[in-house]
């Protein structure tokens, strides 16, 4: 059986967030696992499984595990005689919002040659930054809400109501809605918490909202079931995630044959953007009968465990069919022909 290696944390407003992903991934899953926890200043740490518990890291105690080191293929711990490689053949990211999903830990997986669950770089970045998002989906042929992106002080020309977001921020953190004028400071200053930047969208009530997770792998798509989530006014941080310990599967959603369909094609088009390797969560609206992407969550809460029926075999899938980076062969042939041509250089 394949050892995973949970990686988790990360300096990021989604740091808490990703101590609960891994902490729900872990009983969701069979497999041999170690925990790498990516401190706020940017430390690995292995962790017990007797440890993994929320307190154990509010209260800073991880600081006393064992610290790790990436190296080419891995982690790698100190020993008395040198550094001794962590046991685990691939990684698999929870860590949601900067450093995961932005593509730090992706450029350092590459560079380190170490095999991992995860958007790659190109990706991350695209999918990291909402104004990208919509750049994605456009070259995707997904249709998204129109949208202003704003700085402190520009004038918003979005009609009321409109829904107010920082531009790099998941979890729905910093979200907030203006119904008129009374509401616009506190969500400009809520967004501008979080972010320089901020995209500002209309706010449609009591729209169709719709959640579908998968991958593809060498043997085709894995899709899972489409979710309508349960909302107040607006799916907020604590609709989200506090929820993420519900053992219970996702019931799919009564939908027409034909929207279901749309949903899944959308994601389909969307994942080809160049996902491959990871296992993605993308959010949609349907307006009119038509399928509008929301979001794309790249590393979705609790990797979007809850909404398949056999989840370890989807995610042992993924693993059987990761990308491998090319090995670029350097014969310094040009540095020799020029030397042999001209003397030394």
């Amino acid at each position: 059986m394949r050892k995973l290696i949970i990686l988790f944390g990360g300096q990021s407003y989604e740091h808490e967030i990703s101590i609960v992903s891994a902490i729900s991934l872990h009983k969701a899953i069979a497999a041999q696992c170690a925990f790498v926890f990516l401190s706020p200043d940017r430390r690995f740490y292995l962790i017990d499984l007797i440890d993994m518990k929320a307190e154990y890291f509010a209260n800073g105690r991880y600081r006393k595990s064992v610290e790790l080191f990436l190296a080419r293929g891995g982690f790698e711990r100190k020993t008395l005689f040198g550094r001794t490689p962590i046991d685990g053949d691939v990684v698999v990211s929870v860590a949601h919002g900067a450093d995961g999903e932005d593509g730090k830990l992706a450029a350092l997986f590459e560079f380190y040659g170490v095999n991992y669950v995860g958007p790659r770089l190109e990706a991350s970045a695209l999918s990291f930054n909402k104004l990208f998002t919509k750049f994605l989906a456009a070259a995707a042929g997904v249709k998204t809400l129109p949208y202003q992106t704003i700085r402190r002080g520009d004038t918003i020309t979005i009609a009321y109501p409109f829904i107010v977001k920082p531009l790099r921020l998941g979890s729905s953190i910093g979200v907030s809605v203006a119904k008129d004028e009374s509401d616009l400071s506190y969500a400009i200053d809520m967004a501008f918490e979080f972010d320089d930047e901020a995209i500002v969208e209309p706010f449609i009530a009591d729209v169709l909202e719709y959640n579908l997770a998968g991958c593809k792998t060498a043997d085709g798509w894995r899709l899972s079931a489409i979710e309508q989530p349960q909302k107040k006014e607006l799916l907020d941080f604590e609709q989200k995630y506090l929820d993420f310990a519900r053992d219970g599967k996702v019931k799919e959603a009564a939908l027409p044959s034909e929207t279901a369909e749309a949903l899944r094609e959308a994601f389909r088009k969307i994942y080809s953007q160049g996902f491959d390797g990871a296992l993605i969560r993308c959010d949609f609206f349907v307006l009119d009968g038509e399928v509008v992407l929301n979001e794309i969550n790249p590393i979705p809460g609790s990797l979007a465990n809850y909404l398949f029926d056999d989840y370890e075999t989807t995610l042992n899938a993924l693993i059987d069919s990761l990308p491998r980076s090319r090995e670029i062969a350097v014969t310094y042939n040009y540095i020799r022909s020029i030397r042999s041509a001209k003397g030394k250089l």
